[in-house]
């Protein structure tokens, strides 16, 4: 079980920057994300990758969420839809360009969903993490697995890995880093598991994080990580390295809020705001 990154690793495991740059120089991501009163999970994903360093985040959502989300993040760009409506042109389109994909947070389920499911899971030229209801919708869908394309990340908690697996919570708690290792040799993914201690896998290499509290248990923390690891792979990162450091880093901003204020009353957007703080 690898223990990297760790307090002496993970600064110079960051993605270098440069003085001579602009910001396309770290890349592009997109948030798909959110949906009728679940706003709230894009913009915590998005304003992640942010503060992760990506150089650009547009968020891909129902036209319901726009006006707070231009209000809440105005530095993303927004791209909206009608869930009636959608098409598959229309999602290539906007996935063209991207370097990152992050899926998921807050999306519920529908018809316009599996199709945005679909086309995402098809885009093998970009890096992708799915997260939340993508899974959800892929656990009540395996037989999207056969449409799959290349290698991507899974953020599952224990609940979420249990609709993927059929396995019960209480297995997977049990043997974390098993269900993390044989899910990702079945399924050719790199799998981040989340738990007290989560544990990130591609079937061959292990690491297991060590930063994080309990006070992170609060609406929108897995938002924030999936946001993470989506702007480390936006700025050329590989899957397995970046979904390392992204829990790491999400650990040690959880750490950070917690120490400002307390394990009882940090939220997600606490977490957000800890990401990197002072790294110059």
């Amino acid at each position: 079980m690898k223990r990297y990154p760790g307090p002496d690793e993970w600064k110079t495991m960051l993605p270098e920057r440069n003085d001579d740059s602009n910001k396309g120089t770290y890349g592009k991501v997109l948030v798909i994300a959110g949906s009728r009163n679940m706003c709230g999970a894009s913009y915590f994903s998005a304003k992640a990758a942010y503060r992760t360093g990506a150089g650009l985040v547009y968020i891909f959502t129902e036209e319901c969420n726009r006006v707070i989300l231009q209000q809440q993040l105005p530095e993303a760009v927004l791209i909206t839809y009608n869930p009636e409506c959608i098409t598959e042109e229309t999602i290539r389109c906007v996935l063209e360009g991207k370097d990152a994909v992050v899926m998921g947070p807050g999306l519920g389920a529908g018809a316009d969903k599996l199709l945005i499911l679909r086309q995402v899971l098809k885009a093998c030229g970009i890096k992708r993490v799915l997260d939340a209801d993508a899974l959800n919708l892929l656990a009540a869908h395996p037989e999207l697995w056969k449409v799959a394309e290349g290698e991507f990340i899974i953020t599952p908690h224990p609940g979420e890995m249990s609709r993927l697996t059929k396995l019960p919570v209480g297995a997977i708690k049990k043997d974390i880093a098993g269900t993390a290792g044989r899910f990702s040799s079945e399924h050719q993914v790199i799998t981040v598991l989340k738990d007290h201690r989560t544990v990130v896998s591609d079937g061959t290499d292990f690491y297991r994080n060590t930063t994080g509290n309990h006070g992170m248990a609060t609406g929108g923390s897995g938002d924030v990580l999936a946001g993470v690891i989506g702007g480390l792979l936006a700025q050329k990162m590989n899957l397995f390295e970046a979904a390392c450091l992204g829990c790491y880093i999400h650990g040690m901003a959880g750490d950070r809020a917690r120490d400002i204020r307390g394990a009882y009353s940090m939220m997600a957007e606490d977490i957000v705001d800890s990401i990197l703080y002072g790294i110059s």
